[in-house]
């Protein structure tokens, strides 16, 4: 709840006059001390990540047994701990947990203490009858249990107070749930991202409504309220972006702000995620918080709760990077040596070679080294006409999810490349669809930012103009050619585009064609033509 005027209480403040007045130990009485652990945005990141989503700052941060070891000590300075997530635990995961239908993550969260989560997008990548798999327990329904051990399910709480299956009003997950801390009632709200649906497949998300995240928010805690809950915090599946590179920093902008200050007054920390950004922030009289991604950081904060009233009197968070020099926890890597056999097998088999680090980091105008190389990949794959015969390949940028990075070996010689490797920077399992467009249509979807695109295309943009209509067909060439408006265009895409991902709804398409997985046609490329070098960022040029 809204947090109380300044109390006279010796054990929060030292002012001269309180302790007179106020014995310690009656203070300590007064008040329970709450710790909550946040985190967000983990993305199934069991082993440390490689490249810049492996560091905060010049730290090497991240890696499940890291995490969890963390994770012990923040919760042995407090006993009256709580862990939560802001969402996004798995899907984009790397192939130690992907392969396994994200099982390895969920158990291994569930080791570390994970107690709460809402939903993020990500949790839908494989359908919701899927999520409610991995939150219940039981053998994939298709694959089965491939680490030959029962799935006994997640050991923390999935909540979803804006996620409704139809018909009806019933939450997917429970709206709420409350937690006994201390003699201390504290009240949890689990909010997906509201605009999940254009971000999923749509037929993973059929028979699920996503309602507005500040409706359902307020509604939720006024129940809790009613239940004489005093003290709440909200895991949301939204975030913002900071000005600023200090990890407990603010000066942040995007959605959460508007979220945060419309959310009830009754709430008092929302824990963020999304933008895999952090930040430690003040809107009114809310607490928010992000902790980036893939476990590099874990949010510590301490409640100050008065037992009289349940209020909230004092409150403070700080990120704490999760390093690599203490202990691992021996739990955690028992359960991931359950799994590496089986992986090994797959995952170690060299795929092919590159010259140096292929990076998924664009440049000013918004072209992608590792980007091009894909968009290229997709392009060889899908342009034989018993292929589907496309002249184009576009690529979504937020379909990357990591550096192309490999094993370096000797000096001056290529580094390896694995399945691992590769599967890391497409982990989706998207399918790979050649669709007849227009050439209109091709430059308003260029128009959108979305895509990185292959060899043979160019265009430039203007960003200050609206989103589709940013790129001049007059500078739209194939070949070094224009494109002509009226013309049909055989273009390579994912599924996802092609069914409104990423907001590139309403394209007008036809002849549409399968040709594969994604992962499938990039390994092909890099076992052919290895050692790759990283792309030439030549495609794209950037107006104003």
């Amino acid at each position: 709840m809204k947090t109380l005027p300044v109390l006279c209480i010796a054990a929060l403040l030292a002012w001269p006059g309180c302790a007179s007045r106020t014995p310690a130990n009656a203070a300590t009485a007064a008040i329970a001390n709450i710790q909550i652990l946040g985190f967000n945005d983990f993305h199934g990141a069991l082993d440390p990540p490689s490249g810049a989503n492996g560091r905060i700052g010049n730290v090497d941060a991240g890696g499940a047994e890291f995490f969890a070891a963390h994770l012990a000590r923040l919760k042995a300075e407090n006993p009256n701990t709580i862990v939560v997530s802001a969402g996004d635990n798995i899907g984009a995961s790397p192939l130690l947990s992907g392969m396994f239908h994200d099982e390895p993550t969920v158990e291994a969260l569930g080791a570390a203490g994970l107690q709460i989560s809402t939903v993020g997008n990500h949790e839908f990548d494989e359908g919701w009858e899927e999520l409610s798999r991995l939150q219940k327990g039981g053998c994939h329904p298709v694959d089965g249990c491939q680490d030959k051990t029962p799935f006994a399910g997640a050991r923390f709480e999935f909540l979803s107070a804006n996620v409704v299956v139809d018909p009806g009003s019933q939450t997917l997950f429970p709206a709420t749930t409350v937690r006994v801390v201390d003699g201390v009632k504290v009240g949890f709200i689990g909010l997906a991202l509201r605009g999940t649906p254009s971000i999923v497949l749509e037929k993973h998300l059929r028979g699920l409504t996503f309602r507005p995240e500040v409706e359902a928010g307020n509604e939720a805690a006024a129940s809790l309220v009613a239940q004489g809950v005093k003290t709440i915090v909200v895991m949301i599946h939204a975030g913002g972006r900071p000005g600023t590179a200090d990890v407990n920093g603010c000066d942040v902008t995007g959605a959460i702000v508007d979220i945060a200050n419309r959310l009830s007054p009754d709430i008092d920390v929302i824990v963020s995620g999304h933008t895999h950004r952090s930040y430690v922030c003040t809107f009114g009289t809310k607490l928010v918080t992000s902790a980036e991604t893939a476990g590099s950081l874990i949010t510590d904060i301490d409640l100050s709760i008065d037992r009289a009233t349940g209020d909230v009197v004092s409150k403070r968070a700080r990120n704490v990077i999760v390093t690599r020099d203490i202990a691992k926890s021996a739990a955690v890597t028992r359960l991931l040596d359950q799994y590496r056999p089986f992986y090994t097998v797959l995952g170690l088999r060299k795929v092919g070679s590159i010259t140096a680090p292929i990076l998924e980091a664009a440049n000013a105008a918004g072209e992608s080294p590792l980007g091009d190389v894909i968009a290229d990949a997709i392009l060889e794959q899908t342009s034989a006409p018993g292929a589907g015969g496309a002249q184009v390949a576009l690529w979504n940028t937020g379909g990357i999810r990591a550096d192309l990075v490999g094993e370096a070996g000797a000096p001056g010689r290529p580094a390896t490349v694995t399945f691992s490797h590769a599967f890391d920077v497409l982990p989706f399992g998207n399918r790979v669809e050649v669709r007849t467009i227009t050439g209109a249509t091709l430059i308003g979807m260029l128009g959108t930012g979305v895509f990185q695109v292959s060899r043979g295309l160019s265009f430039a943009y203007d960003s200050t103009r609206p989103r589709g209509q940013r790129v001049d067909g007059a500078t739209v060439r194939l070949w070094d050619r224009a494109i002509d408006p009226a013309a049909s265009i055989r273009v390579a895409a994912s599924d996802y585009i092609w069914t409104g991902g990423d907001g590139v709804e309403g394209v007008e398409s036809k002849d549409p064609i399968d040709v594969g997985a994604d992962i499938d046609m990039f390994v092909a490329y890099l076992e052919k033509h290895s050692p790759v070098a990283p792309g030439p960022q030549d495609r794209i040029t950037r107006r104003k």
